[in-house]
């Protein structure tokens, strides 16, 4: 039987191929097909009958971990394969290391016949001394290539093109693949998870609500279209969300209308894997497709989640207040808790209270829901009413400064910018020119990589400053824009009778809360409230507003009174 199965193993011979997109510079003698025919046609006229063909089809040579090759190294080990045919020894591998240990080591101990037909090696006719040189120079061809492609990259990413495929809620515009439009049946799921984020319901409770109402999940959304996208599908039950893949949603920029680019690298062309680039490393193109959410609202939703962990009710219900109460003492969050005995009291107190040696705040702030409440209402009834009746008298005070001054700082930003970008456009040209003539071989390598590190250390200073003053562009701009929304939000809850939490995440950025204190007699409590983009405002004593005198029963003989503090 031993014999038989040496018999067998003599016939046998891998072919190998392999395409990647490298590869596909080099014309149609490096397709797939047409390397199946050549090796076939060779292998038999060696007298090989019995050929198994090893494919990794758009795979580069760079790394070893392809499917079909590391097949083809199982095959030999458990020796079934006497022979490996390949077009070239750049089929085996584009790693100089790698394919040398191959060559040299693993194919001899174990009696691999080797034939690379288009660098007429073939192992059983002796060795070939000029096969480690070919194995160096597939690997300079692998470097090169990736080096030009990261130039090509780089120009494309910085001219603000989408790099990535669109996320969730968008799709390729078919008229100009290189631009988004909304895919409205997605977009209606984005949009509903952002207005039940701002209605303060956790991620959590949002991908079991998506779950129950047989929402399917992105991945599995793009399979039912017929969209191939990576990651592990589940077409039995296509809707099972979970609170990761909510807040990815969450955190896309992209939603606003914006392109950003370079969110990832590698750090070497060997390397495939990718890192999470820094902020400060990204390319940001605002307002580049249609926004599926308000840039205000996804503003505010980055600034919430960046808070304290919201507190629980006994019930399992968030309160609406956590996260937004900070004492005014120690800066500390407040905590959310209930009465044991009576959960219908619940109240918030400093986290720095109390805490053994790490206490941090001297007196306890505490707080009641209830007249938080009436408090909050209190005072956005107010402010409504301030807004609607004394427009032009609210617009001042939200505006706070000059805006003819703003104006003028707005244009000198404005128009070194334009100066720096019209530069950096240059720079990309100048980058695609080097580019070019090197490929054509106008200039060599080493001007060509002198003049590349030239052009992009220069243009690294330009994006560095770009940035900076896009920045502040986009503050003053967010400012004015965040402004005429906050007064349209206020307008918006002008008739309101009940607080909510979509109410106070549009309106109120944070809550400062005093201790308690006697004051002619009486048990005063007194809060600031800092509105969304304008701060804490006061509001002036005008008889036509609607004063705000709460006062509460704490406990038989204590009563608790609210006082504003000035803005």
């Amino acid at each position: 039987m031993k014999r038989s199965n040496n018999k067998q193993k003599e016939i046998t011979a891998a072919l190998y191929v392999r395409l990647s997109r490298d590869d596909n510079l080099e014309g149609d003698s490096y397709s797939i097909v047409n390397q199946k025919k050549l090796l076939t046609k060779i292998a038999k006229e060696k007298g090989y009958t019995n050929l198994l063909i090893f494919c990794d089809d758009g795979i580069s040579g760079v790394t070893m971990e392809r499917p079909g090759y590391k097949a083809m190294i199982e095959a030999i080990e458990n020796n079934k394969i006497s022979a490996v045919f390949v077009k070239d020894l750049s089929r085996l591998g584009r790693n100089y290391i790698e394919v040398g240990k191959l060559t040299e080591e693993f194919f001899p101990d174990h009696d691999i016949r080797l034939v690379a037909v288009s660098d007429n090696i073939d192992t059983q006719e002796g060795e070939n001394e000029l096969a480690p040189i070919k194995n160096l120079f597939n690997e300079w061809y692998a470097r090169d290539i990736s080096k030009k492609r990261r130039i090509s990259y780089k120009i494309k990413g910085n001219s603000g093109e989408p790099l990535g495929a669109p996320p969730y809620g968008y799709m390729r515009n078919p008229d100009n693949p290189k631009f988004w439009i909304i895919d409205e049946e997605a977009a209606a799921v984005v949009r509903r998870i952002f207005n039940m984020t701002m209605n303060g319901i956790g991620t959590e409770q949002i991908a079991e609500t998506l779950e129950k109402d047989k929402i399917m999940t992105p991945i599995n959304y793009w399979a039912s279209k017929g969209i191939n996208r990576p990651g592990k599908k589940n077409p039995e039950y296509p809707y099972l969300w979970n609170s990761s893949t909510v807040i990815y949603i969450l955190d896309l920029q992209e939603y606003c209308g914006d392109v950003i680019n370079f969110k990832t690298y590698s750090k070497s062309y060997k390397n495939k894997k990718r890192f999470a680039n820094d902020k400060e490393n990204q390319a940001v193109f605002k307002d580049v497709h249609e926004p599926i959410i308000e840039r205000a609202v996804w503003e505010k939703i980055q600034s919430k989640r960046g808070k304290t962990r919201k507190r629980k009710k006994a019930d399992g219900e968030k309160n609406m207040f956590s996260g937004l109460l900070v004492c005014a003492d120690c800066g500390s969050n407040l905590w959310y808790h209930f009465n044991q005995k009576n959960h219908d009291i619940q109240y918030f107190n400093c986290s720095g209270y109390n805490k053994g040696d790490r206490k941090i705040c001297s007196s306890t702030h505490y707080i009641r829901v209830d007249f938080l409440e009436r408090v909050v209402l209190g005072e956005i009834r107010r402010l409504t009413k301030f807004a609607t009746q004394y427009e032009t008298e609210f617009a001042q005070i939200v505006m706070g400064h000059s805006i003819q001054t703003a104006e003028q700082e707005r244009r000198m930003k404005q128009k070194e910018l334009n100066s720096l970008t019209s530069r950096d456009k240059e720079l990309d040209v100048l980058f695609e020119k080097i580019y070019e003539d090197n490929v054509s071989g106008k200039i060599s390598d080493e001007r060509f990589s002198k003049l590349s590190v030239k052009y992009d250390a220069e243009q690294k200073e330009l994006n560095i400053r770009i940035k900076e003053l896009q920045d502040e562009l986009d503050k003053d701009t967010n400012k004015s824009v965040s402004t005429d929304m906050f007064m349209t939000s206020v307008r918006k809850y002008t008739r309101a009778r009940k607080l909510t939490p979509k109410m106070l995440n549009e309106l109120i950025e944070k809550i400062e809360v005093y201790q308690a204190e006697e004051i002619d007699g009486k048990r005063i409590q007194r809060l600031k409230i800092h509105y969304n983009c304008i701060g804490s405002i006061e509001i002036p004593n005008i008889d036509k507003l609607p004063e705000n005198n709460v006062s509460v029963h704490t406990r038989q003989g204590v009563d608790i009174h609210y006082a504003a503090c000035a803005g």
